[in-house]
């Protein structure tokens, strides 16, 4: 249980938004199931989607490399996307059904614990969105899944993406507080130890079927990060709303 003196030091939660919040993976496989059936396409809905989002960070890092420009999350997953289309042989296909495939990604459904977990901690804290996603996106998402945000906030903003510590402490300047009083909360342990780098804490969501059944969850330290919770009810539990 984190102590009292935590609780009263953090002013505001700021969520990771893709597999924290929402789950990309099975709304994606739903969407892929559908417009294989539409388009008459015989794939692997699971694959498609994994593949999709292993190529995230290599296509992120030729960004943070400069070996690509700077470049918004959607142009970001449809690079990895036609390179997907011509993996899985998916031809032939209008530019029209291509751009609204890509927009999957503005139509991901929550983790059955979102609405009501974020809802609680509402009540006591300042919540926001840190995402790498683009402003339009998370608005997309956000009013989609009726989640209830004081403010979203973009990595867009600071033209830097996560884990560079520009977003985190921007953050924090734009809420007006001290990084230690911005806790991000995250199923991803490497955006947490990035925000904790930058001086901010830290709570750990487990989801473990972010990546699907089967997957080893990743791997976390005892007392790597201030709170851990296996949902955001159980969160607020610990967070005291």
């Amino acid at each position: 249980m984190p102590s009292r003196r935590l609780e009263e030091n953090v002013k505001a939660l700021t969520f990771d938004v893709f597999g924290t919040v929402v789950d990309w993976r099975g709304s994606i496989i739903r969407e892929v199931v559908a417009f294989g059936a539409k388009h008459g396409i015989d794939t692997d809905p699971a694959g498609f989607a994994d593949a999709w989002r292993a190529g995230y960070r290599p296509a992120m890092q030729r960004v943070r490399t400069e070996a690509l420009p700077w470049l918004k999350i959607d142009a970001l997953h449809r690079l990895i996307l036609d390179d997907l289309l011509v993996k899985y042989d998916m031809r032939g296909l209008a530019e029209d059904d291509i751009d609204h495939l890509n927009r999957v990604w503005h139509r991901l459904d929550p983790w059955p614990d979102a609405v009501s977990g974020l809802t609680r901690l509402k009540t006591r804290y300042i919540i926001t969105t840190l995402s790498n996603g683009k402003f339009s996106l998370l608005i997309k998402i956000s009013n989609r899944a009726r989640l209830r945000w004081d403010c979203s906030l973009s990595a867009e903003l600071f033209h830097h993406d996560k884990p560079d510590p520009e977003t985190y402490l921007g953050t924090a300047d734009l809420l007006g507080i001290a990084p230690s009083e911005l806790m991000l909360v995250a199923c991803h342990p490497d955006d947490l130890r990035a925000a904790r780098a930058a001086g901010c804490r830290t709570a750990y969501v487990e989801r473990l079927l972010e990546l699907g059944p089967g997957h080893p969850p990743p791997r976390v330290e005892e007392g790597e990060f201030d709170v851990v919770a296996s949902d955001f009810v159980q969160l607020a539990d610990r967070l005291g709303a």
